[in-house]
């Protein structure tokens, strides 16, 4: 990790670096171009004083030597070549589990005890309102409509 000191003239360089290009930003392009450049330059400063510069350098250097190490460790990839394989037989047996389910689910029907027909007599018929012949005759002048525009369609 590099010293605070290192830090600060690092920080307060950009941050006047900045402030300089938010001003010509201001005048160049107006007002809110240069508040936010201004916006931007004074992020170094803030993340040196509230100490943030460091544990964001401290993630950094995890980061990089975390990748450097996957990259140029062989037992590395061994472990994605294995995840690899696992992800691989995972797919394969849910294609096969899917194959078997679709095959058991079409023997299923075939092998179901039929219904007897007793039981579909012994159900009452429900009764059916009487209806005027006026109301009879609209109603199925009315359907004919809907089963021409069907038929034209054809949908039937």
């Amino acid at each position: 990790m590099l010293n605070p000191t290192v830090w600060l003239p690092l920080c307060a360089g950009l941050t006047l670096l900045g402030l300089i290009l938010s001003f010509l930003a201001f005048r160049r392009r107006g007002a809110a171009s240069g508040m936010r450049a201004a916006a931007w330059a004074l992020l170094p400063a803030a993340a040196y004083l509230t100490g943030a510069l460091q544990t964001l350098w401290t993630i950094g250097a995890t980061i990089v030597g975390f990748v450097t190490g996957m990259v140029f460790n062989p037992f590395v990839w061994a472990g994605v070549a294995v995840a690899g394989l696992s992800v691989v037989l995972f797919v394969a047996s849910g294609v096969m589990r899917g194959r078997k389910l679709a095959s058991f689910r079409k023997k299923a029907p075939s092998e179901a005890p039929a219904v007897k027909p007793s039981a579909n007599k012994a159900a009452p018929k429900p009764q059916q309102p009487a209806v005027a012949p006026k109301q009879t005759a609209k109603a199925e002048d009315d359907f004919s409509d809907i089963e021409a525009l069907l038929k034209k369609r054809g949908i039937s």
